[in-house]
């Protein structure tokens, strides 16, 4: 590949930028078709958009043309309690009826200077992130401002150039969307084996017996020790789970690891693999999603740590039901401002029983599931390589 024609320019000299609508709590309502798009409509991992927990403005309220968002922009967070969500982005193939908060932004490629899709893969590249992290190195750094990001260089090779590195990212991007629906099918087809072997588990057509998830498991938590005593609390060589890392899933690494200094001193507490994780609490749908702990490790206090009695009960049996009853966990939740789930109600949840060799059968077939699950992890993880390589070849 020969880079000797391309240019390098600042972001700022190929697009423009738009900062996002403000609003006050008087004018949101339940429903209308003002709909406006934060942080969280943004997805972390996969950078694409989710419309769940969208805010609505009441009818009357106004919206400027330059605060919806457009085809071709860049949908990107500006300022976020945490420094992990900001500078997140997420491309606009097409019109949608969408605004955009005032914590957020759109980046308005200039069509003359450079591919849209071409400015959103530098949005998502290594270098992207190195500029903005010279950007957050202060402390309690929550926002970014357009006068840096517009700074930053970005490599421009001819416009036909660009559109052939878009078509490439994009068929790599795509086998990896591919795989990763293959992967839904193959839980579709769990849940599916679920309800021919034991029918819906709130209706219990076929009259099994219930018992409450207390009653077949001892179910504790954790704690989150001070980060007043952060260099004594923190960087150890035990496992930390946060709620955020509670989602549906298997558990093999923490963000986090804490010392043993803060098991001692807090209510910490290590807990084994096999044990299943609740979110109890947490911001859009955390609470009551659940992972399986395959590491010893220890949680904070929003996690209900569920360590099941094996002799009575099967670990992908139980899951798999607390999968399919998520929503009826979260309606369990209580309080004011956000309700929560606490100990007492993990407890409550009630669980068909159907007999363990039963259970057993059920786990039997999702081993066989999971084994092609693997399969297709390991295809996602050849091609996510791939992908890396390649936007570190032309963006690097």
């Amino acid at each position: 590949m020969n880079k000797q024609h391309w240019k390098y320019k600042k972001l700022g000299e190929v697009s423009s930028f738009s900062r996002g609508l403000t609003y006050s709590k008087s004018d949101v309502v339940v429903e209308s078709s003002n709909k406006v798009l934060r942080s969280n409509n943004i997805d972390l991992s996969t950078h694409s958009l989710n419309f769940d927990d969208v805010v609505c403005l009441n009818d009357e309220f106004e919206i400027p043309f330059d605060k919806m968002l457009q085809p071709n922009d860049i949908f990107i967070c500006m300022s976020n309690g945490s420094t992990q969500h900001l500078g997140k982005v997420a491309f606009i193939e097409k019109k949608i009826d969408y605004a955009f908060g005032g914590f957020m932004g759109a980046i308005h490629p200039n069509l003359n200077e450079i591919y849209p899709k071409y400015a959103y893969y530098y949005c998502l590249s290594s270098e992207y992130r190195r500029s903005l992290a010279s950007v957050l190195n202060g402390i309690n750094i929550n926002n970014i401002k357009w006068s840096d990001l517009s700074k930053f260089p970005i490599a421009i090779p001819p416009l036909v150039e660009q559109e052939r590195i878009v078509a490439e990212l994009d068929l790599l991007s795509g086998i990896i969307e591919k795989n990763k629906e293959q992967l839904k099918a193959y839980d579709q087809l769990a849940q599916s084996i679920f309800y021919t072997m034991f029918g819906d588990p709130i209706d219990n057509p076929k009259g099994w017996e219930v018992k409450k998830l207390g009653e077949i498991s001892t179910i504790g938590t954790g704690a989150t020790p001070s980060r007043e005593k952060e260099e004594l609390y923190y960087g150890g060589d035990i496992h930390w789970v946060k709620t955020t890392e509670v989602h549906n899933c298997d558990i093999t690494e923490t963000e986090e690891t804490i010392t043993q200094l803060a098991i001692e001193q807090t209510n910490c507490k290590i807990y084994p693999p096999n044990t299943l994780l609740m979110a109890m609490y947490g911001q859009g749908k955390t609470r009551g999603q659940i992972a399986k702990l395959r590491i010893n490790a220890a949680t904070n206090q929003a996690c209900a740590a569920i360590m099941l009695d094996f002799s009575i009960c099967n670990l992908d049996y139980v899951y798999e039901l607390l999968l399919i009853n998520y929503e009826c966990i979260r309606a369990m939740a209580q309080g004011g401002n956000q309700a929560n789930l606490n100990m007492k109600l993990v407890a409550s949840i009630p669980i068909i029983f159907p007999p363990l060799s039963l259970q057993q059968e059920f786990a039997e077939k999702v081993e066989a599931i999971e084994r092609q699950k693997g399969l297709v992890r390991r295809s996602i993880e050849e091609t996510q390589t791939m992908f890396d390589y390649t936007m570190d070849k032309y963006f690097g």
